[in-house]
């Protein structure tokens, strides 16, 4: 069974807002330039740049 790309897209703002959550509160208490932080920006990077592909491949179909 296929998911439709509206349900990946709610789930991956879901996966975005909580991964931004986790990087905030990572950074308050390590500070920014910890390696646990810059992991963490760089998974949310990764989720950005797929939430992007959804967006745009939804306004071209």
């Amino acid at each position: 069974m296929k998911t439709q790309p509206m349900g990946k897209t709610n789930v991956t703002l879901k996966q975005i807002n909580c991964k931004k959550r986790e990087m905030y509160k990572k950074a308050k208490h390590l500070g920014m330039s910890h390696p646990s932080v810059v992991v963490c920006s760089q998974e949310l990077d990764e989720l950005l740049n797929h939430y992007q592909g959804i967006y745009q491949f939804n306004f071209v179909v």
